[in-house]
């Protein structure tokens, strides 16, 4: 019985309003999508069962879920091939095989270390604006290791070719820039235990999204990999993955938008379930963020819960190199506070879903809010008081630009186009939007 999609993500935009400026209640948060998609290649490289729990509904992950299955099937029609043909080799017995990864960025850096090791020949491709997004440094980094992989348009950018591994070609040492995308160091990591050499990496400071690196870490350890990480070095030894269980952790990044929320609210009482206070996610420095602007947070046995419990106006200063998903959250709340802000470290911002520096200033002008942008790697917000758009705000295909401005509807009724971007890490937004009491239709 197939499951009808919900009116909200089939709507050309939806109208959000809410009738209340008190904000209480308890979220089902969705699953880490950054956790699920370690989690699902760590599973595929292990030779043993994994177990996995609680995984995340969001489409980068389904897209993830469903390639990485598709890859097996293709491994297993080989695998018959070739138990029917007796005395072929591997190299015989070959089928072609395309993932499209869509617009899943993180799918389809992972897919690209991961297809490497599996020395499969594969053609990896995506939308026309993945095929825009940089993936020179993770493309040079595994040719280093002995990946033999073509461009097949346009050098350093996907569609890309995987032809195969040369053990024979490969370096045990190769070096990465740290400030472009932490997620090539996180794909070059999850398959560095199954290198014959094993790897010693070492990140070219500075570092971004470095909390992203660590629970990379801790994942592969978790599933008993073991490593070292001295200042800009990372050793990885040749071993195997062990088979273990894992639950997933609720969404930090997503939380933050209920945090945004219960700080805009006159008053505020949220249980957002499924959070751990010893979390490996880098966006739980939303908490201490948001201290700093009145809300409290309080770690329970499932959860956390928050309190408003002032309503404190200093000004907000910040360096968002571990944690940029949080950053159009803090600059669109700042913005609707009255708040000066200072944001640094924004500079992988522009090679997002969109340029999410422009789009903010772009979306942020249709309230009266007048941002700058700081050599693309800054925000400037000064003090201003909002008022109501006049037009339709616009997602630039960005989950993230719809859920930092909804909040913005307890305070003028908004228009919000292509709400379906949400699918992308957090599906039930609107409908649980709507069951806080907000009117979304």
């Amino acid at each position: 019985m197939s499951v009808s999609p919900s009116p909200f993500l089939v709507s050309p935009s939806l109208h959000i309003s809410s009738p209340k400026i008190n904000l209480e209640g308890e979220i089902f948060l969705p699953s880490s999508k950054s956790e699920s998609n370690r989690a699902l290649i760590i599973q595929a490289l292990c030779e043993k069962k994994c177990s996995l729990m609680n995984l995340s509904e969001a489409r980068d992950t389904k897209i993830l879920q469903r390639l990485l299955a598709q890859f097996r099937d293709i491994e297993e029609q080989e695998e018959d091939i070739r138990s029917q043909a007796k005395g072929r080799s591997a190299d015989d017995v070959s089928l072609d095989l395309t993932l499209d990864v869509k617009d899943a960025g993180t799918t389809m850096r992972f897919l690209t270390a991961f297809c490497t090791i599996k020395n499969h020949p594969t053609l990896l491709k995506g939308t026309d604006r993945m095929h825009q997004r940089p993936i020179k440094e993770l493309v040079l980094a595994l040719r280093e290791l002995g990946a033999q992989i073509t461009y097949q348009k346009e050098d350093g950018f996907p569609p890309l070719f995987i032809h195969g591994f040369s053990p024979e070609a490969q370096k045990q040492s190769i070096s990465i820039q740290g400030n472009i995308s932490s997620q090539y160091i996180s794909a070059v990591l999850m398959i560095a235990p199954l290198l014959p050499k094993g790897i010693l990496l070492e990140i070219i400071p500075p570092v971004s999204s470095e909390p992203y690196i660590k629970m990379t870490l801790e994942l592969m350890q978790y599933f008993g990999i073991l490593h070292s990480w001295t200042e800009n070095r990372i050793i990885i030894p040749h071993q195997q993955y062990s088979a273990n269980q894992y639950k997933i952790e609720s969404d930090w990044s997503a939380a933050s938008y209920w945090y945004s929320m219960a700080a805009i609210c006159s008053k505020s009482e949220l249980f957002l379930r499924g959070l751990r206070e010893k979390s490996w996610q880098g966006d739980n420095r939303i908490v201490k963020m948001m201290k700093g602007l009145g809300i409290r947070t309080y770690y329970e046995k499932d959860g956390v819960r928050l309190q408003k419990t002032s309503s404190r106006r200093s000004p907000f200063k910040y360096d968002f190199t571990p944690c940029p998903d949080l950053a159009q959250t803090m600059a669109v709340l700042c913005a609707a506070l009255g708040v000066e802000a200072h944001m640094t470290g924004l500079h992988s911002l522009k090679i997002k879903e969109t340029d999410r520096l422009t789009a903010l200033k772009i979306e942020l002008a249709k309230f009266g809010a007048e941002i700058e942008i700081i050599n693309d790697n800054a925000l400037h917000i000064p003090v201003c008081e909002l008022h109501a758009p006049t037009e339709p705000l616009q997602t630039y295909h960005d989950h993230r630009m719809a859920m930092a401005f909804a909040p913005l509807a307890l305070l003028f009724p908004i228009t919000i186009d292509s709400p379906e971007v949400v699918q992308k890490s957090y599906p039930s937004f609107w409908e649980d939007m709507q069951k806080m009491g907000f009117r979304v239709k």
